[in-house]
């Protein structure tokens, strides 16, 4: 069987056409696979709304509280971890800020206390977040952990943020906190 020059042209343009669609395909699948582009929350931008909590599809959230130690001054009444107003500064259910129980306070000496997140139990919700800022220095921030994010093409949480606080951004650049001109890495 003899094939003409227009079928042999046909077959050699089928032939390329496919092998390029398989070719996209695959550098496409290893750039979601290798994670080159992941999602990062500015910390600048945020305001603590508290969707972080509500509208990951990951439960409890991906997005954690993270304390930025480097700008902790330790204090006695701190902010992130006590209700405004408290009147006994005590670790009673009653006084705390966090819903979930997620913060530790550990004393160090008078007047410096250790403020530790207990990432299992934090939901991300940013109350600790919102009151470190308001009374405090802003060392409680939050943050997308990515060991627990699946890295959804389109995040529910930058969907529904009315701060648009949600990015995508290169691998290099994940874990950015407010109060640095670095990364830092958790």
């Amino acid at each position: 069987m003899k094939k003409d020059r227009r079928e042999f042209i046909n077959t050699c343009f089928r032939f390329a056409a496919g092998a390029s669609i398989v070719g996209v395909a695959g550098v496409l699948a290893s750039k979601s696979v290798k994670g080159d582009y992941l999602w990062q929350l500015d910390p600048t931008k945020c305001t603590q709304c508290g969707r972080c909590a509500t509208s990951c599809v990951v439960t409890p959230s991906a997005v954690k509280c993270i304390h930025v130690y480097d700008m902790c001054g330790y204090c006695d009444l701190c902010g992130g971890y006590f209700r405004p107003n408290v009147k006994n500064l005590s670790t009673g259910a009653e006084n705390m800020l966090c819903p979930t129980g997620a913060i530790k306070r550990t004393y160090v000496e008078d007047p410096y206390f250790k403020y530790e997140i207990i990432e299992e139990l934090c939901n991300g919700c940013g109350k600790c977040v919102k009151g470190c800022g308001a009374f405090g220095n802003g060392s409680l921030q939050l943050q997308v952990n990515h060991d627990l994010c699946v890295n959804c093409n389109e995040c529910a949480i930058a969907r529904d943020c009315p701060s648009d606080a949600f990015k995508r951004v290169p691998l290099e650049e994940a874990y950015q906190f407010a109060g640095f001109k670095t990364n830092k890495k958790i």
